[in-house]
């Protein structure tokens, strides 16, 4: 008798969908942020925002799993915008909001550095960014200058890679390892002393 296989799936760990599971499509490069590295992450901004969720405004650029994104709304965010550019991807996306029945949750199909572009020249502003981009595309570094457009005074953006990186022109807040994941949360310098 063969196995049953059994399918990816995220598990939004606070908030409102605490414990709820998230099937997640096998694709090219998608790897969701383990649960022990969110949970970290979430600690840090519930610390350093008091815990406020219910005003934010959540981009998450690269969104894959949308496991960062998720777990933003679960937590109350005003909005979360979720970008992929993979159409099976956001389609799954879309169908796991519509399970979560998320109203708070925005899903574009697009290339993420041409949507940031955008989204910067119609003036959006976020309290956070996550940016959570395939490995070994150089896309981290491609992404985090357009950020700086992007963010609201005082905002933060979390940058996951798979190496050490310098953030020139970003205050590292906190950063971590766990396994091979090498995760930072970066405010913006001003832009003097960037």
């Amino acid at each position: 008798m063969q196995k049953k296989k059994v399918p990816n799936q995220v598990r939004i760990i606070g908030g409102d969908w605490k414990r709820t599971p998230l099937p997640v499509l096998e694709a090219l490069g998608l790897r969701p942020t383990p649960d022990r590295v969110r949970e970290t992450v979430f600690n840090w901004i519930n610390h350093l925002h008091d815990g406020a969720w219910s005003d934010a405004q959540v981009l998450d650029l690269f969104a894959g799993s949308g496991a960062l994104g998720f777990e933003a709304a679960s937590r109350g965010a005003a909005k979360v915008t979720m970008v992929d550019a993979n159409s099976a991807v956001v389609r799954q996306l879309e169908a796991n909001r519509e399970k979560l029945k998320a109203t708070n949750i925005a899903i574009q199909r697009g290339d993420a550095l041409a949507t940031a572009q955008s989204l910067a020249g119609r003036g959006a502003k976020f309290d956070l960014i996550f940016l959570d981009p395939p490995y070994q595309q150089s896309l981290l570094e491609h992404a985090l200058p357009l950020c700086r457009a992007l963010l609201k005074d005082g905002g933060l953006v979390y940058a996951e890679a798979e190496a050490p990186l310098a953030f020139d022109g970003w205050e590292v807040v906190r950063a971590d390892k766990a396994g091979m994941v090498y995760f930072h949360l970066l405010q913006a310098l001003p832009e003097n002393e960037a």
